[in-house]
């Protein structure tokens, strides 16, 4: 009896380590609303092993396209970043996500949602990466031209920019994409900010690539791939001098390979 009490005890007990370790996997997601006096409800991922006095953890700011704005946080879940992590991708860095709630988005408010962020979070204030697509694209692009010293690296997507001036974007490793086949937000959007940094000579830290016959929404599958992490936190603002990385290469076979493994319908996206 002693014995069969003593086989249950364990049998609780890695039942309970299996369930923390599931827990430490996960982390968690938390929507901070009216948080920000006139600024931006956002959602705020944790992962599992993130400890308030610990090590601080790099930071990607997650900026959604047109399908996703509104009021409704639910909606900000729908695909992305976050909708990865709940899809089993482990991304071991603090993830805030906020929702527009509509028109463009505006680089002060996702600024004041940062700070408050670093404020509230132990944040690797040298490994913060903004990534997006499509009106996040534009909201990448003008978030970092607006404040290059707080990126370590961008990442913008089936976008452009509304900025004026975007030489500032020339001291921040970034990578632009584009399909070719863009039917929502034209390729040419992405080209205008290329040609500018180049025939300023503000180019050395970008990469672009042109996806042949890519549409709207075949570049939203980069959320959901390992390689888009993996190069942004290749990056700090301690990097000197600052390079980007062209180690990685991320091709149309990758973008398949990565939806297919979740087992994601990325087509309602196409006019995002």
């Amino acid at each position: 009896m002693k014995r069969l009490t003593t086989v249950i005890i364990i049998i609780i007990l890695l039942s309970v380590a299996r369930m923390n370790a599931q827990d430490m996997q996960k982390g968690q997601f938390t929507a901070e609303k009216n948080v920000i006096d006139g600024g931006y409800n956002f959602w705020v991922y944790t992962p599992g092993d993130y400890e308030p006095d610990g090590h601080p953890l790099p930071l990607i700011i997650f900026l959604h396209g047109a399908s996703l704005c509104g009021n409704n946080m639910q909606r900000v879940l729908r695909y992305g970043t976050l909708d990865a992590i709940q899809k089993g991708m482990r991304i071991p860095m603090l993830v805030v996500a906020p929702q527009n709630p509509g028109g463009a988005w505006k680089p002060s408010k996702l600024n004041d949602m940062l700070e408050w962020v670093k404020d509230s979070f132990n944040v690797d204030s040298n490994r913060v990466y903004v990534l997006g697509m499509s009106l996040g694209g534009y909201g990448t692009l003008d978030f970092t031209a607006a404040y290059p010293e707080k990126v370590a690296a961008a990442m913008a997507l089936c976008g452009g920019c509304s900025m004026k001036d975007v030489t500032p974007l020339g001291s921040v490793p970034l990578w632009i994409m584009h399909g070719t086949a863009d039917r929502a937000v034209g390729l040419q959007n992405s080209k205008r900010v290329v040609s500018q940094l180049q025939s300023t000579g503000n180019d050395h830290l970008l990469r672009y690539d042109w996806v042949k016959g890519g549409s709207h929404a075949l570049l939203a599958r980069m959320f959901y791939l390992q390689k888009t992490y993996d190069w942004l936190i290749s990056h700090s603002l301690l990097d000197n001098p600052k390079e980007v990385d062209n180690n990685f290469s991320i091709t149309r076979d990758d973008m398949s390979t990565s939806y297919r493994s979740l087992r994601i319908d990325l087509s309602q996206y196409e006019k995002d």
